[in-house]
């Protein structure tokens, strides 16, 4: 495994809006009180798109989005993330220019609020830039670094915080991963982990994305989700995004409408396990819960 302390250590509590360059640094500042005992962050969906797989169409429209984003902070959300394509199996590929109309418009009104965080789910350099210019903070990319080589180099030209998916293809899928889950997501990072290092891009503002869903049967999922502490032993901050997944689906005999009950299960499991940030639809419920998963931490250490 490489060496991931040689980059210079990240801005802590600074409260100073941040420069073009340093867009990441609220988000450093966030991973770094999850490290202290924090409670995991949340991370609200916003699909602006016609055809995700869970809400596609609902927020497809820009001020419905951003209403959707406002109500999620409200319930307790520290991030929101705007995506413009859907990655869902066999999902209709959008434009670079297409995908820029869905998403600038609700990234600039969302990065105007007051200690709000935004992240971009993208896998386009020219979007990337487009959202980091207009107040996103956070590339979430579920190609881990590992598709368009442009994409690490955008995100550290912005100084951005980075999501670093496993993802062994370019969309989900119920297969395609060899073998042991976590070895292959274990790899996986160490190689977008050196492209990180290589565009420099900061340590203290990465996290990694195990990617429920994307390329995993549903023992896989399972297996990986009941090991998080074996990823966790990477020290790099885990984002978990298990919310209303079809493995969930499969296990419980339930539409994507009706999974709230597993996808909770499955935050909380993650919770405990040390994971920093979980990716949810319902926000308002899971506040509760990683709200009980903190304190219930902190009642063992004392």
């Amino acid at each position: 495994m490489t060496d991931r302390q040689t980059d210079k250590p990240g801005s802590g509590g600074r409260h100073a809006a941040p420069t073009e360059a340093d867009r990441g640094a609220g988000f450093a500042a966030r991973l770094a009180r999850v490290r202290a005992g924090g409670p995991a962050l949340l991370m609200g969906i916003i699909n602006a798109t016609p055809d995700s797989f869970s809400d596609g169409g609902l927020f497809f429209d820009a001020d419905r989005a951003v209403a959707h984003g406002l109500a999620m902070l409200a319930e307790g959300a520290d991030i929101l993330d705007v995506g413009g394509e859907s990655t869902r199996p066999g999902a209709e590929r959008v434009s670079e220019g297409d995908e820029i109309m869905r998403v600038v418009p609700v990234i600039e009104r969302l990065g105007a609020e007051r200690d709000t965080l935004v992240s971009v789910d993208t896998v386009k350099p020219g979007v990337a830039d487009a959202a980091l210019s207009a107040g996103a903070h956070i590339l979430n990319d579920v190609q881990g670094l590992q598709g368009d080589a442009a994409l690490a180099g955008i995100a550290a030209a912005h100084g951005a915080g980075v999501v670093i998916m496993h993802n062994p293809g370019l969309t989900g899928s119920s297969g395609g991963t060899e073998g042991d889950p976590v070895a292959a997501c274990t790899r996986f990072f160490d190689r977008s982990l050196e492209i990180a290092a290589r565009a420099g891009i900061r340590i203290d503002r990465i996290a990694l994305d195990p990617g429920f869903g994307f390329g995993k049967s549903v023992n896989q999922n399972l297996a990986l989700l009941g090991r998080l502490n074996e990823l966790d032993r990477l020290g790099m901050p885990l984002l978990i995004g298990t919310s209303r997944k079809s493995f969930i689906g499969k296990v419980l005999d339930r539409e994507v409408g009706d999974r709230l009950a597993g996808t909770l299960t499955t935050g909380v499991i993650a919770a405990m396990a040390g994971a920093a940030i979980l990716r949810v639809h319902d926000v308002a419920e899971h506040a509760d819960a990683v709200r009980m998963v903190a304190a219930i931490r902190a009642a063992v250490e004392e």
